[in-house]
Order: structure tokens, then sequence, then C-alpha cells
């Protein structure tokens, strides 16, 4: 019984932090508009995270490049630190906290965005990665949790988890990234393309 209980309670517990989303549409919905922009200028989306958040980033960047729910043109998104050799080169021969920056200069332009994923909003070299994009006119979104941290206020807009679990707070984090997926699809390519 006790099993279903702490079950029953981390469901409960998800879905109150996802009802608290309602509040933050407006967010969500500036952030897609930003990126349907950014995409049909013929830019491309960048992302980093740590840990959890580098998977929703590599989740997201297959959702741009492959498809979300469309078969359509595919879109210019790259995880930042999902290859190995040259995270781990950065990090040996830089340091752990320039591992996303060295590849948003490397791979940056202006007009392109930036998501910066960080459950605390105060991850380093997170932090570092948004520093730079800035310097290189990159547009910063920051998808956080708890009360933003440092990132809040750099980013150019952030999208700010009402929870300090990190669980929940990345279990947003992805059905907000799938909902910025839909919004750029249906944006962009209306009903073409449509998988049931």
């Amino acid at each position: 019984m006790e099993l279903h209980t702490t079950i029953s309670n981390t469901i409960s517990e998800s879905i109150a932090v996802k009802r608290l989303l309602l509040e933050h549409t407006d967010t969500i919905s500036a952030i897609g508009r930003t990126l349907c922009e950014c995409f049909a200028q013929g830019r491309k989306v960048l992302l980093c995270g740590n840990g959890g958040s580098a998977a929703d980033a590599m989740h997201l960047e297959g959702e741009f490049v492959c498809r979300f729910k469309k078969n359509r043109k595919a879109l210019p998104a790259v995880a930042l630190g999902s290859g190995l050799p040259t995270a781990s080169a950065i990090g040996n021969d830089f340091g752990f906290d320039e591992i996303f920056s060295r590849q948003v200069e490397a791979f940056g332009l202006p007009g392109d965005a930036l998501i910066a994923i960080s459950t605390s909003g105060n991850s380093s070299n997170v932090i570092q990665a948004v520093q730079m994009a800035k310097s290189l006119g990159i547009h910063t979104i920051g998808m956080l949790g708890g009360n933003g941290g440092k990132l809040a206020a750099m980013v150019d807009d952030s999208l700010i988890i009402p929870s300090d679990v990190t669980a929940r707070i990345q279990e947003c984090h992805i059905l907000v990234g799938h909902i910025l997926c839909d919004i750029v699809e249906t944006e962009l390519f209306g009903n073409e393309g449509s998988v049931p």
C-alpha cells in the first residue's frame, strides 16, 4: 500500500506543477513565435544543458531535425555537448565551464536562437553559453526552474517552472519542448505532412 501512495503522490505532484504552467501560456507562445521566426529566416536553434537537461536538449534536437508530428522539411537544431570527443576535448583543454560556450562560438551566428536548459538557472557552463550567445547576437531562451537563478535575468526570454523539485521541473521542460515543436510545425507547415 505504501508503494501505491508514493506513486499516487508523485503523479498528483506532477499534475499540480503542470497545471501551474497554464499561467505561462503567453511566455510559451512568445518563445514559440521566436523559434518560428528563427527557422523561417533560415537560422538554427542551439540547445544546451547538463544531465537530464542535456538529454532534453538532445530530445528536442531530434524532434526539430527529424519530425515531431509532421513529415516536413528538416529544421536545423544542434544539441551542444552531445559529441563526446568535442565536449571532452574542451573540458580537458579549457575546463568544463566552457564546453558549451566554445561550441556556441563555433556554430552560432546572429539571428540564431539558444535554448539554455537549467533546473537551477545557475549552471556555470550554461551561463557562459548564454554570455557567448549574447555577444554574437543570438537570441537567448531560458528553460529554468525554482526562482530562475542567475540565468533568469540574463536571457532574452525565460520560462521558469514553478517548482523546486528537479524531476517535476524536467517533466515540465519536456512538455513545454513538445509544445514548442508543435507550434513550430503548425505555424511553418500548416496541415502538410500530418502523420496520424
